[in-house]
C-alpha cells in the first residue's frame, strides 16, 4: 500500500477547495496589481512535455540547462472539458485567456464539464481575440515560430479561429491574412493549390503568391532565412512537419534548428519598424516534443527538449540585453507519464550512468528517424544493423524483430521502436496519451510570474503587461455580422456557390453589394479592396459570421443612404 504524505494530502485539499471557489487566482503573483507595460513578449511552449523529461535531458546533456535557471511555478492545464487537455484548448487558453473545448481553436467553448469553468451557451463557438491579435492592434510585430506545421494547433491557436483543429487550409489561409511579421515553420502544401499538385488546397488558392504580394521574403531553406534581409519573412522549411533536431543533419539538412529560427525571428522582429517604435511579440514552440511522447520515444523527447532549451537561451540572450522583455516559458500538458525507473526496475538505488544515460547518448537518430531507414527494408539483418548502428542496440529479439516487421501502415513505427529503446534505458511510460499534471513554469524579465498558474491568466497576464484587455476586443474584431448589418437595413447571407471560398455577400435595397470572403481580411466594393484589422470568421456550427467593427463603419458609408 502507498501513504501518501500530508504534504500531497494537503495539496489534494487545497486543489478542492480552489475548485470550489470557482478556481480564484493561484499566486500571489496573479492576486497583484496590474505590471506596467512592456515592450517585448516572448512566450515559448515545449508541446506536450512530461515534467521528469526535463531531467532525464539534463542527465543525458551532462550539464544544467538554458531553462534552469527560470523556473518560477507551475500551470493548471485543463479545459473546458476535461482535467487532461489537448493542444487546441491548451493554446486556445495560453492565446485567449478562456478555457477550450476539445478541438476547438482560439473559439469559445461548447461544452463545458468542468466545475469553475464559464460557461455561456449563447456565445459558443464564437472566435476569441487572442494575445497575437491584441499585440498588433497595439502597433507591435508579431511572429510564430514552431517545427511542426504552422497550421497545428499551437500556434493556430494564437492566430486563427475554428471549432475543427483539423481545418488546416482555413487556419492557414487566415494565417496568411492575419498580417503576422514572421512566420517560420512547416506546413507549405496547406498554402498550395491541389490542382497542380504542388498542395492540398481545395480552393485552388496560391497563398505563396499572396504572400509575396504582401512584400513577405518567403523562403524554404536555412540558407534563404538566414539571408533574408527584409522585415517580413515567411519561411515554410517542410511540406508537413519539419523534422527532429536529433534526425536534420541526415535526412533534413536545409532546416534551420529551432534556436536558429527564434534568433532569426527575434532580430527581424526587434529591427522592423513596428519593433522599433512598439515592440515585438512572439510564440516559439518546440513542436515535436509531444510527437515522440505519444511514441514513448526517448530519443525524440530528449533531443527536442534540448533543441527546445536551446531556443530558449537565444531568448535569454535577448531579453537579458534589451532589459524590456518579458519570457513566459511552459508546456501546455503533460504525455506519456514519463518516468526515470520503471516497475521491473527493482534495483533502482543503483542507477548510474551506465544504466540510464549512456543507453540514451548512443541514439544518434529518433525513431522517426529509424522508421524513415527502415521503409522500404524490413528484413532482419537490416533491422538489426541499423539499431545497432544508431541505438547501440545489440541484443534485438526475436520477438522485437518481429514486431517491427509486422507493425501494420497505420502505425507509425517510431511507437514500435521508442518502447525499445525506453526498455534498455529504464525509462518507464504509463500512456501514448496526455496526462493531467500541472507542467513547469519559466519566466524572466520585467511581469516575470511565479507560483501556481491557471493557463488562461497568463494570457490576461501577457495582455496586461502589453497594454490592454483581451474581453474588450472582442466587440472590435468579432461582431456578429448579420443581425448588426439587418439593423442597418441590409441583406447580409453567406454563398457557398464556390464550396471552398465562401463568402459574405451584403447588399442594399438598391441592389449595392460589398464582399467579404471568409477567413481573410478583406472587405471587396466595386472599386477597390479594403484591408480590414481582423479576419472574417464564419462559425459553421452556429452560421454566424463575425467581423470587425471596422467593417461595419465601412459597410455603412458604402451602402447606407
Amino acid at each position: 500500500m502507498r501513504v501518501r504524505s500530508p504534504r500531497i494530502l494537503l495539496t489534494l485539499a487545497l486543489g478542492a477547495a480552489l475548485a470550489a471557489c470557482g478556481h480564484a487566482p493561484l499566486s500571489h503573483t496573479q492576486a497583484s496589481a496590474t505590471p506596467p507595460p512592456v515592450r517585448n513578449v516572448i512566450f515559448m511552449m515545449s508541446d506536450g512535455t512530461p515534467n521528469e523529461a526535463w531531467a532525464l535531458t539534463r542527465w543525458v546533456k551532462g550539464a544544467r540547462l538554458a531553462s534552469d535557471g527560470i523556473l518560477t511555478g507551475a500551470v493548471q492545464t485543463y479545459g473546458a472539458d476535461s482535467i487532461i487537455t489537448d493542444s487546441a484548448p491548451g493554446g486556445t487558453a495560453f492565446a485567449t485567456g478562456r478555457k477550450g473545448t476539445d478541438k476547438g481553436i482560439a473559439v469559445a467553448p461548447w461544452r463545458v464539464t468542468i466545475a469553475g469553468v464559464d460557461a455561456n451557451p449563447a456565445q459558443a463557438y464564437a472566435p476569441l481575440p487572442t494575445v497575437l491579435e491584441g499585440a498588433r492592434l497595439t502597433g507591435r510585430a508579431t511572429g510564430l515560430v514552431a517545427t511542426a506545421n504552422i497550421q497545428h494547433a499551437s500556434p493556430a491557436a494564437f492566430s486563427a479561429h475554428t471549432h475543427d483543429r483539423g481545418r488546416y487550409n482555413d487556419i492557414g489561409e487566415q494565417q496568411v491574412y492575419q498580417d503576422i511579421d514572421v512566420v517560420l515553420a512547416g506546413g507549405e502544401q496547406h498554402l498550395l493549390p491541389m490542382a497542380d499538385g504542388r498542395g492540398v488546397r481545395q480552393d485552388n488558392e496560391d497563398l505563396v503568391r499572396v504572400l509575396q504580394g504582401k512584400g513577405y521574403d518567403f523562403v524554404r531553406t536555412r540558407a534563404q532565412m538566414h539571408a533574408a534581409s527584409g522585415t517580413k519573412l515567411f519561411g515554410m522549411f517542410a511540406r508537413d512537419d519539419m523534422v527532429y533536431d536529433l534526425d536534420r543533419a541526415q535526412f533534413a539538412p536545409d532546416q534551420p534548428s529551432l534556436a536558429e529560427m527564434t534568433r532569426k525571428a527575434i532580430d527581424v522582429l526587434s529591427r522592423s519598424e513596428k519593433g522599433q517604435r512598439h515592440g515585438f511579440f512572439l510564440f516559439v514552440e518546440g513542436s515535436k516534443v509531444d510527437w515522440a511522447a505519444h511514441a514513448n520515444d526517448p530519443a525524440g523527447v530528449i533531443s527536442d527538449l534540448a533543441a527546445y532549451d536551446e531556443a530558449v537561451k537565444v531568448a535569454l540572450d535577448f531579453a537579458r540585453a534589451d532589459g524590456q522583455t518579458l519570457i513566459i516559458s511552459t508546456s501546455d500538458h503533460g504525455n506519456g507519464g514519463l518516468t526515470i525507473g520503471r516497475r521491473e526496475a527493482t534495483r533502482y538505488a543503483t542507477t548510474d550512468d551506465d544504466s540510464l544515460v549512456t543507453p540514451l547518448r548512443r541514439a544518434t537518430l529518433t525513431g522517426e528517424g529509424l522508421a524513415r531507414l527502415m521503409a522500404q527494408d524490413k528484413s532482419e539483418a537490416h533491422i538489426r544493423d541499423v539499431l545497432a548502428r544508431h541505438w547501440g542496440v545489440q541484443d534485438l529479439s526475436a520477438q522485437e524483430v518481429q514486431a517491427i516487421q509486422t507493425a501494420p501502415p497505420q502505425t507509425w513505427l517510431q511507437y514500435v521502436l521508442g518502447p525499445m529503446l525506453s526498455s534498455r534505458a529504464g525509462v518507464g511510460w504509463t500512456t501514448n496519451g496526455h496526462t493531467g499534471g500541472d507542467p513547469f513554469l519559466y519566466s524572466f524579465g520585467p511581469g516575470q510570474v511565479s507560483g501556481l498558474w491557471e493557463n488562461t491568466a497568463l494570457a490576461h497576464h501577457m495582455a496586461s503587461v502589453m497594454g490592454f484587455d483581451l474581453p474588450a476586443l472582442q466587440e472590435r474584431l468579432f461582431v456578429d455580422a448579420v443581425p448588426s448589418l439587418a439593423a442597418l437595413g441590409l441583406q447580409a447571407e453567406v454563398d457557398r456557390t464556390q464550396a471552398a471560398n465562401p463568402v459574405l455577400r451584403v447588399r442594399n435595397s438598391q441592389g449595392e453589394e460589398v464582399r467579404l470572403p471568409i477567413h481573410k481580411n478583406e472587405l471587396l466594393t466595386a472599386e477597390r479592396t479594403h484591408e480590414l484589422e481582423g479576419v472574417v470568421v464564419w462559425s459553421d456550427q452556429t452560421g454566424k459570421v463575425y467581423v470587425p467593427r471596422q467593417a461595419l463603419t465601412l459597410i455603412r458609408a458604402k451602402l447606407v443612404r
